[in-house]
């Protein structure tokens, strides 16, 4: 019997007394011969976190709530404002004394006609405000078809006299009536009773979920093979098994893709490219031209308040631009509690702002926490602040801080940067169509596709022989979809920092 042996039998020389670079493990050296040295190295295992949480989601799970539909689309009506308030143009030679044709109401909207949208009524008392002029008037004139309403006022027999033609504002703030005199009665255009109700309007707004999908594969075989890093992330995958790293960043950037398209989505324009097959939506007015789906930014950009700051890129150094907010939530909602999300830059920047506001604060020791002894550590940031009658709350925005997501997009387009959001907390009272009644809910919330057989709210599959074999396919697959959008109720009460 004869013995043939290898031509890379593992044979060596006896062992030397010596130290040098060969007898230390290189894995990236081939040279060095990598695994097949005799010295094992201090391994550290486990896969350091340089990044500490990598995801960005949790802000609509602080300000909102989710809540599921059956429908390809959520349509909610928001109330109009109380009081009669319009601009439009001022003719002071107009009829017998002047007129006043509507035009838009006080926030801007035009409806189609306002020959008969406007609540202008004959007997009406109003202000006309021009150029830093009011007068008061009474309306004289409103005759149904036409949006030219004739004005008389009380303390000039001529409006001419302290007004000129062009654009005014117009507010009713009442009523004068004759005494004892009916409407048969009157010969001029004065009437003593009313004749015409006003009935209350409402707007309605509408958005479209959007299917958002990701996938994972491995092959079987590398699903069973034990790696020597031991990963972790935070999905809570830990181990030897390489890939329970890969599928639960999958799953964690998906999550974050979830939060991320809910900020940032908008709507498909009608002139756009974009040919997505499904893009029409069955019984829509607008069909065909409604893919894609309105995010909270676009919500308030288009429906809401946008700041610019007053002094610069972070102008929350000034109370100005706190006081410009005030005033124009106070021409809106006038929603006292507020929460104020954003970057580190404009956090800073108001904790600077508040700090000064302090007489005792230049050096930076007068607040803070445990009476700031020298042997305490001292507070140097700000939560929150009242400001006339509302309230701020403060967070930081992670989504608008991280050079992975809205960071680093910022700090390429800095005039065109997002520094914050300011959202109302509390709940609004709208009309659900759907349900044909008044409901309370978060002015921000989402909807994601849910029945009894489907829910879609984060839908998470897995395929293939791995583990529960569903098919002949030799590897894992994880997929993942959901089925959502955005709700921003009263969005005339956020206000978007740029």
């Amino acid at each position: 019997m004869a013995i043939t042996n290898g031509s890379n039998l593992n044979s060596v020389a006896a062992s030397q007394r010596q130290t040098l670079a060969s007898n230390y493990l290189d894995l990236a050296s081939t040279a060095g011969q990598g695994w097949a040295q005799q010295y094992v190295p201090d391994l550290m295992e486990k896969e350091a976190e340089v990044f500490g949480n990598r995801t960005i989601s949790g802000f609509l799970s602080q300000v909102g709530a989710e809540e599921s539909m059956t429908a390809d689309q959520v349509v909610w009506s928001e109330q109009s404002r109380l009081h009669l308030s319009y601009v439009g143009t001022l003719d002071v030679d107009g009829d017998t004394n002047g007129t006043f044709t509507v035009t838009t109401d006080i926030d801007g909207n035009a409806p189609t006609d306002f020959t008969t949208q406007h609540g202008i009524r004959v007997n009406d008392m109003v202000l006309i405000a021009q150029a830093g002029v009011v007068v008061k008037a009474l309306c004289t004139e409103a005759e149904v078809g036409t949006a030219v309403v004739t004005l008389e006022p009380y303390a000039n027999d001529i409006l001419d006299d302290e007004l000129a033609d062009g654009t005014a504002t117009l507010l009713v703030i009442g009523s004068e009536f004759g005494k004892g005199q009916s409407y048969s009665d009157q010969t001029g255009t004065h009437s003593s009773e009313r004749r015409e109700a006003l009935e209350p309007t409402f707007k309605s707004y509408s958005n479209k979920p959007i299917i958002m999908k990701d996938y994972y594969e491995i092959s079987g075989s590398d699903a069973s093979q034990v790696g020597w890093v031991e990963v972790s992330g935070e999905m809570g995958q830990s181990g030897y098994l390489w890939y329970l790293k890969a599928a639960g960043d999958t799953r964690a950037r998906f999550t974050d893709y979830l939060e991320m398209a809910m900020l940032e989505a908008e709507k498909t324009a009608a002139d756009s490219a974009i040919g997505f097959a499904d893009k029409q939506i069955r019984g829509s007015a607008d069909a065909g031209t409604n893919a894609g789906t309105e995010g909270l930014f676009a919500a308030i950009e288009s429906r809401g308040n946008v700041t610019s700051g007053v002094t610069g890129v972070n102008a929350a150094t000034d109370l100005a631009e706190f006081d410009a907010i005030l005033a124009e939530f106070d021409n809106q909602g006038a929603i006292e509690e507020n929460m104020m999300f954003v970057n580190r830059s404009t956090s800073l920047a108001m904790d600077d702002m508040l700090a000064s506001m302090n007489s005792y604060g230049a050096g930076g020791t007068s607040y803070g926490v445990f009476d700031n002894s020298e042997d305490m550590a001292l507070n140097l940031g700000f939560s929150g602040f009242r400001r006339g009658s509302y309230d701020f709350y403060k967070s930081d925005f992670r989504y608008l801080n991280d050079k992975a997501t809205r960071g680093g997009i910022n700090s390429r387009a800095t005039s065109a940067a997002i520094r914050g959001v300011i959202i109302p907390a509390g709940v609004s009272s709208v009309y659900d169509q759907a349900l044909g009644r008044n409901m309370k809910r978060p002015f921000l919330h989402v909807r994601y596709r849910a029945s009894q057989t489907d829910d879609r709210r984060l839908k998470t599959w897995v395929t293939g022989s791995v583990g529960a074999a569903t098919s002949a396919l030799d590897a894992m697959q994880i997929h993942y979809l959901s089925e959502r959008c955005l709700v921003t109720q009263g969005a005339n009460n956020f206000m978007l920092m740029k």
